[in-house]
């Protein structure tokens, strides 16, 4: 063969010995490009998991959409004030407000310390028959016991209402259950708006008024 014809040949010989080898360079580099791309996947899903925790530190529930978004009255605005004062800024728990004033006790929920509140709203409080509710505000000693039954004396966090027995001010005591911050009441009262907080307590507030044990 002459000269020219073997340089040739060496030359294709020489590529395509060359060739697999810039292919597996190019699949090797896809490879670890996408290895890199799942380990930063991988690195990213813990603070995914981690803001999901964090929010259960923040109110929750269908009836906080209706707290107002600014003012006394919000969050910020509740958190600023001791749990009487701050309620009485919600415009769904006016009811309350008014019966804690008939029993005398807007002092002592605003200078006790870390308590837990289980707000009902003005519907809850429209579960009761009219005459019934008209009787229970007029007698200040029944009253004082219903109103301090929603009461605990320390703060409860949204986790530890999942199955949970807990002592009120009126020496008797509430059950809540449920998770994924969905809770009940002594079986009957929902959480509609859970861990607001104020000055010296948090506040869950319920759809049913809680009646203490006879």
């Amino acid at each position: 063969m002459p000269p020219l014809h073997l340089r040739r040949a060496a030359v294709v010989v020489s590529a395509a010995a060359v060739l697999p080898l810039a292919l597996t360079a190019c699949s090797s580099d896809s490879k670890d490009s996408a290895s890199g791309s799942a380990a930063s996947s991988a690195k990213t899903s813990p603070s995914a998991t981690a803001s999901g925790s964090m929010n259960m530190n923040e109110p929750f529930g269908p009836g906080c959409s209706s707290v107002p978004k600014d003012g006394a009255g919000s969050f910020a605005g509740m958190a600023k004030d001791p749990v009487a004062t701050a309620a009485s800024h919600n415009p769904a728990l006016s009811t309350l407000i008014a019966a804690v004033k008939k029993a005398g006790l807007v002092d002592t929920l605003n200078n006790a310390e870390n308590i837990t509140v289980f707000a009902p709203t003005d519907d809850a409080f429209a579960k009761i028959p009219q005459a019934d509710l008209d009787k229970l505000l007029a007698d200040k000693e029944q009253l004082t016991k219903v109103l301090t039954y929603h009461v605990v004396g320390r703060k409860l966090a949204p986790q530890q209402l999942d199955k949970g027995s807990f002592a009120t001010l009126a020496k008797s005591e509430l059950t809540t259950s449920g998770s994924d911050m969905a809770y009940t009441v002594n079986d009957s009262s929902k959480v509609v708006c859970g861990n607001v907080p104020t000055a010296n307590a948090t506040v869950y507030i319920v759809d049913t008024v809680l009646m203490p044990p006879q």
